[in-house]
């Protein structure tokens, strides 16, 4: 290492006394599944996106799983997807039984590239899945245009992006239905679970029955449904780390503007952001020009935490890749390559101290020297 500091996390989640104590709270009250405080939960979430509905589920996977079934997408058709996301995104659309059609990136933002979504609508298209990927809203004003054109249903995986937002839209408020994950390393957590917000109150209802064993009055099943409630527990952190969210935010905010100004290693691009986007760095990705693996052990040799996501598109996974090859189906993605092959994310978490920084700062702009 460059010297005696510690080594700076890629990203740090936030476990503090207040999670704890509100954990324990629950525990005591002997309410700890599908009670008061998801309830509590999902009304103060919706204020981060425009009052729509907001159903609570046990993650972000179950989130998206669950909308899709709602939606009533299945066996015959078809939802467009980034192949440059976790692979959550496409498994969730394989799992009602759809078939997946990857679209590209756009270079900048690493969001669906809307001319290449209505290039691959066909006559099965049924929805399109943006992934607003690192905390950069997608193009929604365009993807929205073109699901409108077609007839399609839209479902945003905002996953890594709360309170992120296009020309005042908070994402998860303009498709059908938003998808949120609150696994320990997002933005705000709940040690794990997810939120669907809708502005339909009939897939609201639908979303309820299905994470419910399809009841709503116990033993009244209406449809059949699956355990994927979210516990009181969970609830109760949700709702600490959701009244931090804006400082988070705001600190994440101005962490990756410090590292945008002062990055001048020239074989390095900063991230980014749209016109009109509200981008909140779940992570902070830059591009490495040159050798990428000796750029990532500098770093780490520097103490710099560094990761790449996703260094394998989903296209290229053994689930969908050896089915494609049997099928002689074959994804032109160039952007989605080329990005997988560069990206590397940085920390920029708000637990970084200025000195932190300064040290990320110093260990990049020495990889203009050194590869």
């Amino acid at each position: 290492m460059s010297d005696t500091h510690e080594p700076i996390p890629a990203a740090r989640p936030v476990i503090g006394d207040e999670e704890i104590e509100a954990a324990v709270r629950v525990l005591r009250s002997g309410r700890v599944v599908q009670g008061p405080e998801v309830a509590a939960f999902e009304a103060e979430f919706a204020e981060l996106v425009d009052m729509r509905h907001c159903v609570a589920v046990n993650s972000g996977t179950s989130a998206l799983h669950l909308t899709l079934l709602a939606l009533g997408l299945g066996p015959g058709d078809e939802v467009i997807v980034p192949s440059f996301s976790f692979a959550a995104s496409a498994n969730a659309v394989r799992l009602v039984g759809a078939d997946v059609v990857f679209a590209d990136i756009e270079p900048d933002s690493f969001c669906l590239d809307p001319a290449a979504v209505e290039a691959a609508i066909t006559p099965r298209t049924a929805a399109i899945m943006p992934v607003h990927l690192y905390g950069h809203p997608a193009a929604m004003d365009r993807i929205m245009a073109i699901a409108e054109r077609h007839g399609l249903a839209v479902v945003e995986d905002a996953c890594q992006a709360h309170a992120a937002a296009l020309h005042g839209t908070p994402v998860g408020a303009f498709g059908a239905a938003g998808t949120f994950s609150f696994y320990p390393t997002k933005n705000m957590h709940s040690l794990e679970g997810g939120m669907v917000t809708t502005a339909d109150a009939e897939i609201a209802r639908t979303l309820r029955l299905l994470r419910n064993q399809g009841m709503e009055q116990r033993y009244a099943n209406e449809i059949v449904g699956a355990n994927m409630r979210m516990t009181d527990v969970s609830a109760a952190i949700g709702r600490v780390q959701r009244a931090k969210l804006a400082g988070w935010t705001e600190q994440r905010i101005a962490n990756a503007a410090y590292l945008t100004e002062h990055i001048t290693a020239p074989n390095v691009v900063t991230p980014r952001v749209a016109e009109g986007a509200r981008h909140v760095y779940h992570q902070y990705t830059v591009r490495v020009r040159g050798d990428r693996d000796a750029a990532m052990a500098r770093l780490a040799e520097a103490g710099v935490g560094n990761a790449v996501y996703y260094p394998t598109p989903i296209h290229r996974l053994k689930p969908y890749w050896e089915p494609d090859q049997k099928a002689g189906r074959v994804w032109d993605l160039p952007e989605t390559e080329r990005a997988a092959a560069e990206v590397v994310s940085l920390p920029v978490h708000p637990a970084l101290s200025g000195q932190d920084l300064e040290r990320i700062v110093s260990a990049v702009n020495a990889l203009g020297e050194q590869l």
